[in-house]
């Protein structure tokens, strides 16, 4: 299981100014969650994206790449599925061109999709993870149609072929970052875990709009007189959050 941090903001700066209420806290999950951690941000006009297979909190390069200039990115901590190497390759965010994508949760048997994958695709695969699978299924699906599409029926596909804890994930394109959410409440981590783990929430301010999974920040609902209010993602929803002006939008897909 993993972490998952992500932000658009008004204007590029450093992601230890955008998120200087948060990446702290977020980095002391690598405690715990110790097998690797990635960023992919938009910096200079392309995609760039920095990972190891090492604890964030003890990384040189993790408080490095922190300081990356940047109106889009995403962060993720990694806690191996057991039975899956702690490498290079299985370390998120996995990315291609313009596209860059990071899993919390698991899926198996891993290989579960892949003859739904694009051959080619699957022909390119680094790692041996279910996570990185998933994004190829998406990848497949991107060729033919728009990402929120995508999304939603790779994840459905999963969840046809595979037992799954947990299929949250996000995607970052040039144009915008997407999340989805999505559980099992009977797999054995959520019960182990409780109903919070695995929940995605998301923070619309003025000058930026943060999607996060749980154990760091202030998670106070958006019903709360709270100074902080993060509105929680609804299961089997994508939310689209729009590089261009912050636009934000929720596409709900049927049961």
């Amino acid at each position: 299981m993993c972490r998952l941090l992500g932000v658009v903001s008004k204007a590029p700066s450093r992601l230890t100014d955008t998120l200087s209420d948060m990446l702290e806290q977020f980095t002391e999950l690598s405690g715990e969650h110790a097998d690797g951690w990635g960023i992919a941000a938009w910096h200079d006009g392309g995609l760039t994206v920095v990972k190891e297979a090492v604890p964030a909190w003890s990384s040189q390069r993790y408080g490095e790449a922190t300081e990356t200039v940047t109106d889009a990115a995403i962060t993720h901590i990694r806690l191996a599925t057991p039975g899956l190497a702690t490498e290079p390759n299985n370390t998120h965010p996995f990315s291609t061109g313009t596209l860059a994508f990071a899993h919390n949760g698991f899926f198996n048997p891993p290989d579960a999709i892949d003859e739904l994958i694009d051959p080619d695709l699957l022909a390119d695969a680094g790692g041996g993870t279910d996570s990185e699978r998933y994004f190829l299924r998406v990848l497949s699906l991107l060729r033919t149609g728009d990402p929120v599409s995508a999304i939603a029926a790779a994840a459905a596909d999963i969840r046809s072929r595979a037992e799954f804890a947990s299929l949250n994930c996000l995607l970052l394109t040039k144009e915008a970052l997407y999340a989805y959410t999505e559980e099992d409440p009977s797999s054995e981590v959520s019960q182990r875990r409780g109903p919070e783990f695995f929940r995605i929430r998301y923070l619309i301010e003025p000058g930026r709009v943060v999607v996060a999974s749980t154990g760091f920040a202030d998670s106070t609902p958006a019903s709360s007189d709270r100074s902080i209010r993060w509105d929680v993602l609804p299961h089997r929803h994508v939310l689209e959050i729009r590089r261009s002006n912050l636009r934000v939008s929720v596409h709900r897909f049927p049961e």
